[in-house]
């Protein structure tokens, strides 16, 4: 029903997050390459965000696929949460840093502007994800997710075809 909405969100997050961190790193080499200041912590904490979100993506597509028994509904639920709490709480402390600034100009600037921006675009998804799996997971309770299913009906019983 709704998992066949999650491969291409999922493809997004991927995307939304090469962008991100693309972003961010270029703001931070600013910082560090023509300022004699440090690359502010909001910046770095969405150079960390996406990676995580690299992490988090690798786990929730492949381990289901290749590896059922490592994966389980409720730690698919966390690492949805953590990545949906990283990016609310990276793309808010950035805005609210651009805010403050007294002045904002050039290229730095818009690409701040734009990683916020696409931080935001990527806690929307995330928060789609989220939403689908836990309605999944409490609608159908722990069985009733695909790596369970797949597992009982690997170990049923083939009818048997010796007559008496």
């Amino acid at each position: 029903m709704a998992f066949g909405l999650l491969l291409p969100m999922r493809i997004a997050q991927f995307v939304f997050a090469i962008i991100v961190v693309g972003l961010s790193a270029y703001v931070a080499h600013w910082y560090d390459a023509d300022t004699l200041t440090a690359s502010p912590s909001q910046i770095n904490f969405l150079i960390f965000v996406p990676l995580f979100s690299f992490i988090s993506i690798a786990y929730l597509e492949v381990t289901p696929r290749f590896a059922a028994k490592a994966s389980h509904p409720f730690a698919h639920l966390a690492f949805e949460v953590l990545n949906l709490l990283f990016y609310f709480a990276g793309f808010v402390a950035l805005a609210v840093f651009l805010s403050k600034l007294l002045f904002c100009r050039g290229s730095v600037c818009a690409a701040a502007r734009a990683d916020a921006v696409f931080a935001a675009f990527s806690w929307i998804l995330w928060t789609g994800t989220t939403t689908i799996l836990a309605l999944e997971i409490f609608k159908g309770g722990v069985s009733g997710m695909r790596t369970d299913k797949q597992a009982k009906s690997a170990m049923k019983e083939a009818p048997s075809t010796v007559g008496p």
